[in-house]
């Protein structure tokens, strides 16, 4: 099942605002390639968290 509007998986309940946007993007997107669901949620979770952390490594650059 997709996640719209504010409506997000409950995994992510307790996540950071912009990590659990970006999880649930990318969540959607693994589930238009027909994974599975709990599959899609772990790897959006990982993804997201991956992707703020490089940014943040980026941005901390000298």
């Amino acid at each position: 099942m997709p996640w719209y509007n504010g409506d997000y998986p409950p995994s992510y309940k307790n996540q950071p605002n912009h990590i659990r946007e970006k999880a649930t993007e990318i969540a959607n997107e693994i589930l238009k390639e027909n994974a599975d669901e709990g599959l899609a949620i772990a790897t959006g979770l990982k993804m997201a968290r991956e992707f703020f952390d490089k940014k943040s490594q980026e941005k901390n650059k000298p």
